[in-house]
């Protein structure tokens, strides 16, 4: 399987903190995010990765060059201007992939520690068009918040809901599995969002999405605060990078 590590965001919220670089370089015990993410990918044996990138592109070509001395193999996909999740997406399989399959996809500034062969096992057992990673929060307000039947199958998929009262505290994780008919629902060259527009579509034609909960650390870096909050708390051993 391929996998897709989404790199191109400007981290506005973080502005004036790390100006420099961009948000998937943020250090987290001692090495980028997107270093961590890399090589949970390789632990689970993903060694061919596809990065789409914007913001800053040369600092992280110049951290990671072709991947080979992480142990992986990396192609990047520069956008001319931000396509969003699922547009980036959709331009790594036009232009860079003969033959679409299967595929991981991980968002590069959020820091995971988990277990991704449940989401693959959870995902080849059910058979659907994508399963989506998911994980319990308190405040759901900023965050994708899912909604699924007895057979986890997403009914409803709620992309920031504010202040408005919501029935679940099940949120988007940022990983996902996904078949190549996800392309589908994804116009060439577009600016477009798996929460805000994918997720929701396939849902309305009756595509059989599905969720599954992660154990472990899933932490977004999306403020000042939550930043330094992560760089606190977080402790990473060799053997959890895979490094």
């Amino acid at each position: 399987m391929k996998a897709i590590v989404l790199a191109a965001g400007k981290g506005e919220r973080l502005k004036g903190v790390i100006d420099h670089i961009p948000k998937p370089m943020v250090e987290i015990a001692g090495r980028p995010i997107l270093e961590h993410n890399i090589a949970l990918l390789k632990q689970y044996g993903f060694v061919d990765i596809y990065i789409n990138l914007y913001h800053r592109a040369e600092v992280i070509e110049k951290h990671f060059g072709n991947g080979e001395n992480f142990g992986v193999h990396i192609t990047y996909s520069h956008e001319a201007h931000l396509l969003g999740t699922a547009g980036g997406a959709r331009r790594i399989a036009d232009t860079l992939w003969d033959t679409p399959s299967r595929f991981i996809l991980l968002y590069g500034d959020n820091l995971f520690l988990c277990d991704l062969s449940k989401i693959v096992a959870a995902h080849v057992l059910k058979k659907g068009i994508g399963t989506v990673g998911l994980h319990h929060r308190d405040d759901v307000r900023q965050s994708g918040v899912v909604l699924m039947d007895q057979e986890n199958r997403i009914i409803q998929f709620i992309e920031k809901p504010g202040t408005n009262a919501v029935a679940s505290h099940m949120v988007n994780a940022a990983v996902y599995v996904l078949e190549p008919e996800v392309f589908d629902f994804i116009p060439k060259e577009t600016v477009f969002d798996f929460g805000k527009e994918v997720f929701p579509e396939m849902i309305r034609q009756g595509k059989a999405l599905y969720g599954i909960e992660i154990a472990g650390n899933l932490t977004a870096i999306d403020t000042p605060a939550l930043l330094e909050e992560a760089r606190a708390t977080t402790r990473v051993a060799p053997t959890e990078t895979g490094m």
